[in-house]
């Protein structure tokens, strides 16, 4: 994943396409960056219906001292985040799917970064699994 992302749909177009109960209150945004609050759908059980949550973006693990280190832990890699320390009890215990429907990646060219914004076809928002 990269380090920014959009979430243009409406809360009732969420619940609608996500089967959701009820949506909190969630304002279209699209320049989603690390510690801002993002839409989330967690199943507290395996017996529980999913519901969605806004959580803030980006990992304090329960060791780190400064929660700024939040910050700069917003991606794993998938072959290593079930053994990273930082990751590992997030990853087999604490489970989301994060709310999107593009994200941008940069190309650099010369000094300058040029940002692409990358979505479905249709517009469609998608999620992120965590």
């Amino acid at each position: 994943m990269c380090g920014r992302f959009t979430l243009g749909a409406t809360a009732t177009d969420l619940a609608a396409q996500c089967n959701l109960a009820t949506v909190p209150p969630w304002t279209p945004r699209y320049n989603i960056a690390p510690t801002q609050e993002v839409l989330v759908v967690v199943q507290p059980s395996p017996q529980a219906s999913q519901e969605a949550h806004l959580h803030r973006w980006g990992l304090v693990p329960s060791w780190a001292k400064d929660p700024s280190i939040g910050n700069r832990l917003i991606n794993a890699r998938a072959e290593s985040v079930a053994s990273k320390p930082a990751f590992r009890h997030a990853f087999h215990d604490r489970r989301c799917l994060v709310l999107a429907d593009g994200f941008y990646e940069w190309h650099k060219e010369g000094a300058r970064k040029q940002p692409y914004h990358i979505r479905l076809r249709d517009g469609r928002p998608f999620a992120f699994a965590v």
